[in-house]
Parts: C-alpha cells; structure tokens; sequence
C-alpha cells in the first residue's frame, strides 16, 4: 500500500529521488493519509450475523471482542444500530453488541407478527451467536419493553438495565393512542411522515432531525404496524419485577406522570432515575458524551460486568 502510494505521489508531483526536502514532505502527506484512512475504517464497525429461524440478524460487535460479557444496544421503534453510532467505539475495555432488531436495518424483514417476544428473540439469537453469557441491556423507547421481555425469557443472563426515555407502563390509554395513531394505520406512506414530524419536533437539531426521520421511515410498514400493535399488548405491562440494577435516563416530557420515579422504583427496586432537561427523546444523540459517561459510572457502581 506504502509503495503505491509513493509510486502515485511521483508520477503526479514529478518530485526527484533526490531531492531530500521534497522527499520529507512526500512521506509526512502519505503517512497522514494512511493514518487517517485507517482511523476512517476503524470507525465502521464489521458486520455480523446470526440466525433467528429461517432468517438473518445484523449486528455490530466492538470493544473488548474477547469478553463473554456485553454492553448491548437495543434501538426503538423504526429505528436501527445506528442510533448508537456515537458509542460504538465509547467503551473500549468492554465489548459493546448493537443490533438491528428483527425486520429493521440491515436484519431480515420476514413477513411475521413483530412482537416484543419476536425482538427479544432476536437479542437472544445474537447473543448466543457472539457467546455472550452477560449483557447490560440499554433500551431506547421500544427497546425498554424488549429489553424486559428478554430479561422475562433469560434473567441469569441480565446483569443490568439501562431503560433510554422507554417505558414500564403504556404511554397513552389505549382508545387514545388508537385515535391518535389511527390515521398512520389508513395510509402509512402519506402519514407516517406526519406522525413522525410531531414525535421529532422537540429535536433541535436540524440535521439530527432530518437524518433520524429517514431512518424511521426506511423501516417497512407492515414492520412498523406490527411493532406497534406489539407495544400494544397488555401482556408485556405486567408490573413483576426486576431485580437487577437498573438505570433510567428520561427526557423531561408531559409524557411522563408525574408518580413515573415512584411507579419505576415500584418495578425495579434498585434504581437510578434521572430526568434530563432540555433533551429530546432521542437524548443519546443529542449528548452522547454525557450520555456514555451516565452509562460508564452505572456499570462501574454496581460492577455489572
């Protein structure tokens, strides 16, 4: 690679073996170019797979590989692994596993009833594939119920639970979600759009905004129909507990109760609840700085892995 590089840079800057000066300019531009083309590849994660029935789930698998524990991204609703794109790379010493959950990004869209158990599942097969034996599970909305039905299904194999302005209860009654989301149900390519536009327009960021909103609208709407009616189920409200550690980081919203802390505690006795201020309900792209170091000292504080 070195040497082609040289041979190109001669060919184009007819610059003299000889001439030593010249010559330490060449190799200073070429040694930069190569040192910024291998931290461009470094920032891209390999991809990987694992199978869930007759179909293929994509994920990332970074940091510390050799570990058979995990720091593991579950996205929301529409969304895909790169909603973490700004902690792939953030936890060097521990293993970080983000996925695309079942029928979103790069995983298989098979034609199936996407339920919170269907997703958990397809966390289950990732982990299994990666041997992974302990994982701290970080939910962003739609990613909480799945991260608690995953911890339903394998709790020996949670060692915590990070819930990202998710919930542990239903938002809305039901007959006014219904209402609400009733038009995106009739004609999801001209509503959904609009639907969207009203969950982003607390995000201030133009070009976050912009970039979040192709994302969601990527996702196939028999996915995003399906996710949803999952969300629905009463079944994956039930209010048992969980006893692991568990860290909420929440956007502050009038989505929220104003008894929410009190009703979380009710669920997850070993809890720190934290409301962020002037953040979105996407806080984690927003401030990712803070947000990874929120995460660091949860896991250090209770030596989860």
């Amino acid at each position: 690679m070195v040497r082609c590089a040289f041979s190109m840079l001669y060919q184009r800057t007819n610059i003299s073996p000889g001439n030593k000066k010249e010559m330490s300019k060449l190799i200073l531009g070429v040694l930069i170019l190569i040192s910024l083309s291998t931290f461009a590849a470094a920032q891209s994660p390999k991809s990987n797979w694992a199978n869930l029935e007759k179909s293929k789930v994509h994920y990332y698998d970074t940091g510390n590989q050799r570990s058979r524990s995990a720091i593991v991204f579950i996205h929301g609703w529409t969304c895909n692994a790169d909603f973490w794109k700004a902690s792939y790379n953030a936890f060097p010493q521990q293993r970080v596993i983000t996925i695309d959950l079942i029928g979103h990004g790069n995983s298989d869209k098979p034609n199936a009833i996407y339920s919170m158990d269907f997703f958990a599942r397809s966390v289950e097969a990732v982990l299994n594939k990666a041997k992974v034996d302990r994982a701290v599970l970080v939910g962003h909305s739609m990613g909480t119920p799945v991260a608690r039905q995953f911890y339903r299904r394998i709790p020996n194999k949670v060692a915590g639970i990070v819930i990202v302005d998710g919930a542990l209860r239903p938002y809305l009654d039901s007959e006014v979600f219904e209402k609400m989301f009733a038009p995106v149900r009739e004609n999801y390519v001209r509503n959904a759009p609009r639907f969207l536009d009203g969950m982003l327009s607390s995000v201030k960021d133009a070009e976050l905004r912009a970039w979040i909103r192709e994302q969601m609208l990527a996702t196939r709407a028999p996915v995003a129909l399906s996710a949803m009616d999952g969300m629905g189920d009463p079944t994956i409200w039930n209010n048992d507990s969980i006893n692991v550690p568990v860290l909420a980081l929440m956007a502050r919203s009038e989505a929220w109760k104003d008894d929410e802390e009190e009703f979380f505690r009710s669920i997850a006795p070993t809890l720190e609840f934290k409301m962020w201020d002037d953040a979105s309900h996407f806080l984690m792209m927003e401030r990712p700085a803070e947000f990874n170091s929120e995460l660091s000292a949860f896991i250090s504080k209770y030596k989860l892995l």
